[in-house]
């Protein structure tokens, strides 16, 4: 095999994206990485403007300044369109080739999606943990006085002569309580769960048919299933609990704004090679709540997963935090995207038997 040869195979299989233009910016040259990346062939990109496609932050004059002056310039986490309409985030690195080859420009492309998302994934699942770690201290050191306090409560009221009193030990011991549930919710599932086969379509009809009873047909469900998704192992009951919080949040925000044309859509879909945190999963069940409401606050919504943290005025701020470890404990997690008009959880489980 000839050089020219070995170096144009090379460049073909590698997984950096490459583009060569020429001092016109037209395409004299893409590897195959750069055709997946950008979703479009090489003969088709030849037939366009440099500009037409690469629909990146607009660096017009920084690459003919790269043509002119022989500068070579890095850009990081750039976004760019494709011409199907996907936006990606890349880094993108600009160098021109020695003068012996004619004007012409070498671009490196490197998708930065997926680090970005194992990045906050990984950020969300350690601030999950930290909190709860957190939330386990502070429950031990408020549990133990209000046991005290309940108990001393208790052999208080025997000893009243007076029954009217009783009311009074009866407060201590009921605020006690009170508590004592309200650090056991803050907690989450406090028991390993009960794995068998379960069907998420189920359990998504069961949630259905609780919000439908509580809203009256007020709210409109619409289902979007995937049938080919298969059975998986989980706690029916706790996957239950963390479905119906994020629906009747979801619920109650949409009553609380009164949106027009309430809507909440169920969606599943199967998700292949996908990392959670810093595990690859072959196969995921994806699972999308999706309301028309008002969306999140930007000031809250790096936060929603933390107990105690809630939008609504009389809001516990626990549904959240709860849904969070029950999916922590399928060895999946939470995410949520939202803007003004679309409010998305998502859901995801992987269906690899653990």
């Amino acid at each position: 095999m000839n050089t020219p040869d070995l170096h144009k195979h090379i460049l073909d299989n590698l997984s950096t994206a490459a583009l060569l233009v020429d001092g016109q910016l037209q395409l004299v040259y893409m590897n195959p990485s750069a055709e997946m990346l950008l979703e479009a062939s090489a003969r088709r990109l030849c037939q366009l403007p440099f500009h037409d496609w690469f629909l990146v932050d607009d660096d017009r004059d920084a690459l003919k300044g790269a043509l002119d002056n022989g500068h070579p310039f890095t850009k990081r986490e750039a976004k760019l369109t494709t011409l199907i309409g996907h936006e990606i985030t890349i880094d993108y690195s600009v160098n021109p080739m020695p003068q012996k080859y004619g004007r012409l420009v070498l671009i490196e492309l490197t998708p930065r999606d997926r680090l970005i998302r194992i990045s906050r994934e990984e950020e969300l699942l350690s601030n999950h943990e930290t909190v709860i770690s957190l939330v386990r201290g502070l429950a031990h050191e408020i549990k133990n006085p209000l046991g005290g306090l309940r108990g001393a409560a208790q052999l208080l009221e025997r000893e009243l002569p007076d029954e009217s009193l009783h009311d009074y030990t009866r407060v201590i011991i009921e605020e006690a309580d009170r508590l004592r549930n309200l650090v056991d919710r803050m907690l989450g599932p406090h028991k390993m769960p009960r794995l068998e086969e379960v069907n998420i379509h189920s359990i998504l009809e069961h949630v259905s048919s609780l919000v439908i009873a509580e809203v009256g047909g007020q709210v409109h469900i619409q289902r979007d299933y995937d049938p080919s998704l298969p059975e998986f192992m989980g706690d029916r009951e706790q996957l239950i609990q963390a479905v119906l919080n994020i629906v009747r949040n979801g619920m109650q925000a949409l009553q609380e704004s009164e949106t027009a044309e309430p809507r909440i859509v169920l969606r599943t879909r199967v998700v292949r090679n996908l990392t959670l945190g810093a595990e690859m999963h072959r196969l995921v069940c994806c699972v999308e709540i999706i309301d028309n409401g008002p969306g999140i606050p930007e000031e809250l919504l790096h936060k929603i997963f933390y107990p105690m943290v809630s939008g609504r005025a009389i809001g516990t701020g626990l549904g959240l935090s709860i849904a969070q470890s029950v999916l922590a404990q399928h060895h999946g997690l939470i995410e949520c995207r939202s803007v003004p008009g679309e409010t998305c959880f998502q859901l995801l489980i992987p269906l690899e038997q653990q």
